[in-house]
């Protein structure tokens, strides 16, 4: 349920009005818009029905959020939708906002040298495996420890704020003593122990689509997070599994729209991961963009042939920079900005 205030509602009327509803039981969430607050309601909502909501000073209507993602769904703020701070961006924001860097860390001098090319193209966030998921166990599973320090230093040398993925409930502090944003991936979406421990901590949380999960499961796992209280959550359409072989994953376009329109989370996209080849990043991530996504999760490296993992979809220098290049047209049509002082040097 949510509480929309009145027009120039007091901090004394807000405040009674967050009484009466936690004095109940349930908890409440606050939005403040320009000229509305609203007060989302996260409990039962049977008990609110005992009390004459309306005649609360303050209160100007009371409406039922229908949809089991209450704190996702896009009723329970006021305004346009909700901005997560990464780096010198807001993702949600007006900005495009397009995180780099290879699938796993394999060194130092490697992530160093990507962390400051993909800088230089217009990135805002570097990305990079530490620990990862691999089908195979005789498959690279990442440096661990070692890579979250490696990942740490390069963020010192370049200022880019770091995403790495955590993959168990044990590490979820170490994890996120070092990164920036803490990415949970499509294997782990319905981990809801894990889910749960990440909204324990304060750390931006970028949420990966499951292979085989609807836009509601996306939704209800990210309602996981949110429920312990963190509402940084930015969501990531990366390609679902289908009958289709001639790619890597089914690239779900119509997502994004759906997604924007249902949820004040942020949308970015992985095109990377969803067609599984590096000829098709280009156009996915133009598509995303016309689509509406706030941002772009594109896998980078110096030499995709001799990468550890996910060489086939992973872009070099060159390529990046001409994906930034190509990108700002389509940022433009959308409504968007693309760091033009980053492309002016690339294109210089």
């Amino acid at each position: 349920m949510i509480i929309i205030t009145r027009k120039g509602v007091t901090d004394e009327e807000l405040d009674h009005i967050r009484e009466r509803v936690e004095t109940l039981g349930l908890r409440t969430h606050v939005s403040r818009g320009e000229h509305r607050t609203v007060i989302g309601c996260v409990g039962d909502e049977e008990r609110l029905r005992t009390i004459p909501l309306l005649s609360i000073p303050g209160v100007e209507a009371v409406h039922t959020v229908l949809k089991p993602y209450k704190l996702a769904s896009r009723e329970f703020v006021a305004g346009q939708g909700s901005r997560i701070r990464l780096g010198s961006c807001d993702v949600g924001g007006e900005e495009l906002a397009v995180i780099a860097g290879p699938c796993s860390v394999e060194g130092l001098d490697m992530l160093r040298e990507t962390g400051h090319r993909v800088r230089s193209a217009g990135a805002k966030a570097l990305r990079g495996g530490a620990f990862k998921p691999r089908t195979s166990p005789y498959s690279f599973r990442g440096m661990g420890e070692e890579g979250l320090e490696i990942l740490a230093r390069v963020r010192e040398e370049t200022g880019l704020p770091v995403v790495t993925e955590v993959m168990d409930t044990r590490q979820v502090d170490l994890v996120a003593s070092y990164a920036d944003v803490l990415q949970v991936g499509a294997r782990n979406m319905q981990n809801f122990a894990l889910l749960s421990e990440v909204g324990r901590i304060r750390r931006p949380v970028l949420l990966k689509r499951g292979m085989s999960a609807t836009v509601k499961d996306l939704l209800l796992a990210a309602e996981y997070v949110m429920s312990q209280g963190n509402p940084n959550v930015i969501l990531c359409e990366r390609g679902i599994r289908t009958f289709e072989t001639a790619t890597r994953n089914t690239f779900d376009l119509a997502a994004i729209p759906v997604l924007k329109q249902e949820t004040h989370l942020p949308v970015v996209a992985d095109p990377s991961h969803a067609g599984g080849r590096r000829d098709l990043v280009a156009p996915l991530s133009y598509a995303a963009v016309a689509a509406g996504a706030d941002g772009l999760l594109v896998e980078v490296h110096p030499d995709p042939e001799t990468a550890t993992s996910d060489g086939d979809q992973s872009l070099d220098f060159g390529e990046f920079e001409g994906l930034m290049s190509g990108l700002k047209a389509f940022a433009a049509a959308a409504g968007r900005t693309l760091n033009p002082l980053a492309a002016a040097s690339v294109s210089g």
